[in-house]
């Protein structure tokens, strides 16, 4: 993934390190777009086994975007939220899971009262294992919402790409606001528990 950065990161209000900082060795990066990314970062951040999340933009055509810009819906970008993770604590699949439970991925461009291309669902992946665990989770949660009366799944499933940093206040958003705006709704169905995860 060509990461780019408009400047030197800020501290993560969470973790306490850089947010620019390199992966470090062994770990792994996974990116979502479950429509408003403040409240789905905060999701990712309470998570065991995360050691990093920053929300941003992926998906799109414009270089280096403003929030301005991406809800204008003119750039082709989501809001999304970047995930460094450690897979000797948490596994893929155990992301995927919060993933399908934490939105409605039936709603095209759209989630609840937000609407527009920004807030539709995405997953960028970044080897052929993580794709071929994202596509046989999303049949696997399409069949279950299926039986629970709902539509297809429209998520997005594609190669990681360019991931543009958004402005520094919606970092840690709800850190800094515990009282804002948090969008996030499941549709109730539960996705499949992933297998037993064994320490590396």
């Amino acid at each position: 993934m060509n990461d780019q950065r408009h400047s030197p990161g800020p501290i993560h209000r969470i973790f306490g390190r850089p947010m620019n900082e390199p992966v470090p060795h062994g770990f792994e990066q996974a990116v979502f777009g479950m429509g408003c990314y403040w409240g789905i970062e905060r999701l990712f951040w309470n998570m065991d086994g995360v050691w990093m999340t920053e929300v941003g933009f992926a998906g799109g055509h414009v270089p280096s975007p403003t929030y301005e810009q991406v809800c204008r819906t003119d750039t082709g970008h989501a809001e999304v939220v970047r995930v460094v993770f450690d897979p000797s604590r948490v596994s893929y699949e155990k992301l995927l899971k919060a993933f399908w439970e934490n939105h409605d991925p039936t709603q095209g461009n759209r989630q609840g009262n937000d609407v527009g291309s920004q807030y539709r669902s995405l997953i960028m992946t970044f080897s052929d294992t993580q794709r071929a665990q994202a596509e046989a989770s999303k049949v696997d949660y399409d069949n279950r919402l299926g039986v629970a009366g709902f539509k297809h799944i429209t998520t997005e499933i594609i190669p990681a790409g360019p991931f543009w940093p958004a402005e520094e206040p919606h970092q840690q958003y709800l850190d800094r606001n515990p009282n804002g705006y948090c969008a996030m709704r499941g549709t109730g169905v539960e996705a499949s528990m992933p297998e037993p995860h064994e320490p590396a």
